[in-house]
């Protein structure tokens, strides 16, 4: 009998806040209430962002918490050479291509054209990346390799979603109880030619959340809401490397006094500084709704 698996992956790039308490305690009672298995995950491939000290602090603060998870914990930054392998597939296949463009340029090229106050723009609000690169010849693109060109793999979208065929697609469950759940079409061409890896990092977050959730076996992916969208760009990467596809439930997010989501870039109250004031572990539980 296979064990239903959950994973906490938290990026050591800033303190956990009360939104990564919420996510690391509900997937450890859904994976308890279910007999399964929960994994913690660092997520790490930002290596000039996260520090040994600020991962050491979340082993801290999720310890304070209760939390439980199978050793040895999976280090994104470790195995750079397994996403490396997985990027070749797709440069192989014709699935990527190497794209030159800064972000400045990009916007230059987006004013140039136009088109600035109707560039369909991704999810997140960011332009999509013109299709400029896409059409240089293989030659050129070598040239500008060779001379040391900066430039990111980027997943050309229509090869791909191509390749994947229709009706991609993905289970959503609806509330924190997993007992119901529904098909969701994904639609990861909301996101243009998304980047897959930089040249000097063999992948991005897309690809190594998908390769690590394939290889551990992870059936259950359990995250907040802000990352929904996202999921159409998994699907369509799992689709095309032949990986599984995990139940998902992006659960409510833990908002701030001012209606914002919690956040590390916006320095929100973190766990350790809420247990030095005083909090208890039942603290935490009752702010987050799971007492």
């Amino acid at each position: 009998m296979t064990l239903l698996t959950f994973r906490f992956a938290p990026s050591p790039n800033g303190a956990l806040h009360l939104g990564h308490a919420y996510s690391a305690l509900l997937n450890q009672k859904l994976a308890r209430t279910a007999g399964g298995r929960l994994l913690l995950r660092i997520e790490d491939i930002d290596t000039a962002r996260c520090t040994p000290e600020l991962e050491a602090g979340i082993y801290r603060d999720l310890e304070w918490l209760g939390l439980e998870w199978e050793k040895p914990v999976r280090r994104q930054s470790g195995h750079f050479a397994d996403y490396a392998a997985l990027l070749d597939r797709l440069v192989q296949e014709g699935l990527v291509y190497p794209a030159f463009m800064s972000r400045g340029e990009i916007r230059a090229f987006i004013a140039d054209s136009g088109k600035a106050g109707s560039w369909p723009r991704d999810p997140d609000g960011a332009p999509l990346y013109p299709t400029v690169d896409k059409a240089l010849p293989d030659k050129e693109r070598q040239r500008r390799i060779a001379d040391g060109v900066p430039f990111s793999w980027r997943l050309d979208m229509r090869a791909a979603t191509a390749r994947a065929g229709e009706g991609l697609c993905w289970t959503e469950f609806t509330d924190e109880t997993l007992s119901a759940s529904r098909q969701v079409e994904a639609q990861p061409q909301a996101w243009g030619d998304v980047v897959i890896a930089r040249r000097d990092l063999p992948t991005s977050y897309h690809l190594a959340v998908v390769a690590d959730d394939a290889l551990q076996g992870v059936s259950h992916v359990v995250r907040g809401m802000d990352l929904y969208q996202a999921t159409g760009v998994q699907r369509l990467l799992q689709e095309l490397l032949g990986f599984p596809a995990p139940r998902h439930f992006h659960h409510r997010l833990i908002l701030g006094p001012d209606g914002r989501k919690l956040s590390k870039s916006f320095r929100d109250t973190g766990l350790a500084a809420l247990r030095e004031a005083g909090a208890t572990p039942d603290d935490v539980r009752r702010a987050v709704g799971l007492e």
